[in-house]
């Protein structure tokens, strides 16, 4: 009996089994990873826009915009505005949202902030000062 060596079919199929599903939940995880760290960075975004709003723009002015950009919130880096996806803030197909409400013209009593996620429910701010 002749004794040849290398692998059988069954072992190579095993092998590129494992290759492959490792592959995959490498793919897997790795979206995971981006989609948790585009909703960090949203996190931040809107955490700076409502402290921004809290601290420097009510603080001085005793009322919340009707509509915030980087005009509106000169303390901020303008780049907070645009979401991960380049989206420009409240337009159509952006994932962040103000609502001024209980306006008078551009004076508003109270607002609502919030972030489209991909991984949570939407991250939602709202006014912590009452007038």
């Amino acid at each position: 009996m002749k004794r040849t060596s290398g692998f059988t079919v069954i072992e190579i199929m095993a092998v590129i089994l494992f290759l492959g599903a490792a592959t995959v939940l490498l793919f897997v995880q790795k979206y995971n990873l981006e989609a948790a760290t585009r909703d960090d960075k949203r996190k931040v975004a809107i955490n700076a826009m409502y402290y921004n709003l809290e601290e420097v723009f009510f603080e001085k002015n005793g009322y919340y915009p009707s509509k915030i950009d980087s005009k509106t919130l000169r303390a901020m880096d303008p780049e907070f505005f645009t979401d991960p996806y380049g989206g420009k803030m409240n337009d159509p197909d952006s994932e962040y949202h103000y609502t001024g409400t209980d306006c008078e013209n551009t004076n508003c009593k109270s607002y609502k902030l919030t972030a489209d996620m991909e991984k949570e429910d939407q991250y939602v701010k709202t006014n912590r000062n009452n007038k």
